[in-house]
């Protein structure tokens, strides 16, 4: 009987396993072709979304510009000029209206800036903390319960800023106003930590393990090596988080809606009431006559604001640029 060879008997079973290895890797390419046509097809409907939305948003605000019935009412040169006798003013409801929108940047910005500098510190030495000296169990904590603030409903926070936060404040530091710029800037910090937080974070655990060796082997303490190499090599990230997180406080609403005191006032006092242009928007949309003056003035406004909110990030984008460019050029 002549003798087989090791592989003649594996031959069959390799045919016959063969069609099903073939049949298995159209499936899977079938599969892959399927959810990357879905990924590209949910991300060009959010797209067209947004595209759909600032088109609409741009043509109900066009007519402050063209139309001349608007411009019987509002001008342009009245919505950035002092209107005679009665100074910067945004009256839109009255027998003489008035459509000064700059006491609605002064107050946008105002509780931007303050949000920030109370968020922006406050999250990177967190993001320091957890990613540098936390242990393991403690990271597991802290990170996720900082990153839980970004699902609290903005009501929510602005509620709490309203009931507990404005009391605490006023008594505190005495502000003539309960409702005020410094209690809406401390409710929207809330909303923006989570977002500088875990930028911040994952930024700092971005830098490569080696430059912490590197330095720690040339002799600096573990605080020299973090301000002195960890902390610039993670700037650009922390600066984009700073970015995301001016964007995400210049378009808060129902914070500074319930926590600002709502009075448009062109005043840099912390501790007066003001009014954001979102919050505007919001009170007011819902009950102005379509197609009358102060309906395309609130358009122009959101216009204005979507305009402000690209030119920040354009910047921001190029800061962080430059910053890469010259850590790459140092090193």
């Amino acid at each position: 009987m002549a003798a087989t060879a090791p592989g003649e008997l594996d031959r069959p079973r390799m045919a016959a396993a063969a069609p099903r290895a073939t049949s298995l890797q159209r499936q899977v390419r079938w599969s892959e072709r399927l959810a990357e046509g879905a990924i590209k097809a949910v991300a060009l409907l959010s797209i067209l979304s947004v595209l759909l939305i600032l088109v609409f948003v741009g043509k109900e605000a066009l007519p402050v510009l063209t139309s001349e019935e608007v411009h019987r009412e509002v001008t342009t040169r009245a919505m950035f000029a002092p209107h005679a006798g009665s100074g910067f003013i945004w009256q839109p409801v009255s027998e003489d209206p008035k459509y000064n929108v700059l006491p609605l940047f002064a107050g946008t910005l105002k509780v931007t800036i303050i949000s920030l500098l109370l968020a922006v510190p406050l999250s990177v030495l967190a993001a320091l903390y957890v990613s540098e000296f936390a242990g393991k169990r403690a990271r597991e904590v802290i990170k996720p319960v900082i990153e839980l603030l970004a699902g609290v409903p903005s009501v929510v926070v602005g509620f709490f800023a309203l009931v507990i936060l404005s009391t605490w404040i006023q008594q505190v530091f005495g502000t003539p106003h309960r409702l005020n710029a410094l209690v809406a800037g401390c409710g929207l910090a809330f909303a923006v930590c989570p977002i500088v937080f875990s930028v911040s974070e994952d930024s700092l655990r971005a830098v490569p393990n080696s430059y912490r060796v590197a330095a720690l082997a040339l002799g600096a303490t573990r605080s020299q090596a973090l301000l002195r190499v960890i902390v610039p090599a993670a700037l650009p990230g922390i600066a984009a988080a700073a970015v995301l997180g001016f964007g995400r406080a210049i378009g808060e609403t129902m914070i500074v809606l319930l926590a600002s005191g709502n009075a448009a006032l062109l005043d840099w006092s912390w501790g007066r009431s003001t009014r954001t242009i979102t919050a505007t928007i919001a009170q007011e949309l819902g009950e102005v006559v379509v197609g009358s003056a102060h309906y395309h003035v609130l358009f122009a406004l959101g216009a204005l604001l979507f305009l402000s909110t690209l030119a920040v990030n354009l910047v921001g984008e190029r800061i962080v640029r430059h910053m890469r460019a010259s850590l790459r050029g140092s090193s």
